[in-house]
């Protein structure tokens, strides 16, 4: 069933359950307004309501497509606003829309691909009445409000994942799972700025908007509802900068042990030039060469390699290259 909840209220009070095949059930009187709830419905059902509620083709064509930035549109005395919803699935970000048509005796929400259904907030609602008592433009305002808060706990759980890697950086080196994380994470964060500031802008043009559908005293609600997408939109961008400084410092690490590690390969060479050179020296067969007929000559020349390899063995200790 694609109607979530369709109710009439009046004076911030919900007083009838409305369906979409009574069209007389859903007029409204003096101080009432219709919130109709659906998700991803039929061309049938939202035909209905064009037909009950005089929405514009428009409107409607973009609210079933589900494939619209977050925008405002003004049609006569009709506002049409689209919302971008988004949620973590299997750890990625996974989007949907949530279509909204507002007038001054109702308000529908079209969700589409969105696991959050406005239950909850409905509820909230109900349970204030003088709040909801300022009409559907106010639920307007709840409504992005609702959308905007559910991307916080997004940004929160992937900073959480990314401060953590950042720890293990610093004790260990990134192994490849966790730099294709951090690729898809930083990934995700671009897509997810895309969907921020046009959110941030329609929040914005609604606070300024001079419409017969928003009331001057629910418009600078609409401020606050911008400066939480402002808020995430912040935490965004320093989430990207921490990955980019996780790359940086994986890529410092990388280069410090691979310095060591050419140190240490350039000791160990020096070490064994020494045997090398003074065995190559002793191997060229000449018939007159020092020491030949000495009887202490191998002790001795043993004696010098082994002496020359441990100075320089303990000099490269000293200077940490061992």
């Amino acid at each position: 069933m694609t109607v979530v909840a369709a109710y009439i209220y009046k004076h911030g009070v919900r007083t009838r359950e409305v369906t979409l095949d009574d069209e007389r059930a859903m007029a409204t009187r003096p101080g009432e307004f219709v919130w109709i709830g659906l998700f991803e419905p039929t061309i049938e059902e939202m035909t209905k309501l064009q037909r009950r509620f005089k929405l514009h083709p428009l409107a409607v064509e973009d609210a079933l497509n589900a494939h619209q930035s977050p925008k405002v549109e003004t049609y006569g005395r009709e506002l049409f606003v689209v919302a971008r919803t988004a949620q973590l699935v299997d750890a990625q970000i996974a989007y949907g829309e949530t279509a909204i048509f507002v007038g001054k005796s109702h308000l529908i929400t079209v969700r589409h691909g969105s696991a959050r259904a406005h239950t909850e907030l409905r509820q909230q609602l109900e349970a204030s009445p003088a709040l909801l008592a300022k009409g559907s433009d106010y639920v307007l305002h709840a409504v992005l409000d609702f959308v905007v808060d559910g991307y916080l706990p997004i940004i929160q759980a992937l900073e959480d994942e990314v401060l953590d890697i950042e720890r293990r950086t610093l004790e260990n080196f990134l192994s490849h799972g966790e730099v294709k994380r951090l690729f898809h994470v930083r990934r995700d964060l671009i897509r997810f700025k895309r969907v921020l500031s046009p959110m941030a802008e329609v929040s914005g043009r609604l606070e300024h908007l001079d419409s017969p559908c928003l009331d001057p005293d629910v418009r600078p609600y609409f401020r606050d509802v911008l400066d939480h997408a402002q808020k995430v939109e912040n935490m965004v961008d320093a989430l990207r900068e921490v990955i980019t400084s996780v790359f940086e410092a994986a890529s410092l690490l990388e280069q410090q042990r691979q310095s060591a590690i050419t140190r240490k390969l350039a000791a160990w060479a020096a070490i064994l030039a020494v045997p090398t050179a003074i065995a190559g020296i002793y191997g060229m067969n000449f018939q007159h060469m020092p020491e030949l007929g000495w009887t202490f000559g191998y002790p001795a020349v043993m004696a010098v390699i082994a002496a020359t390899c441990g100075v320089l063995y303990a000099r490269f200790r000293k200077n940490d290259w061992l």
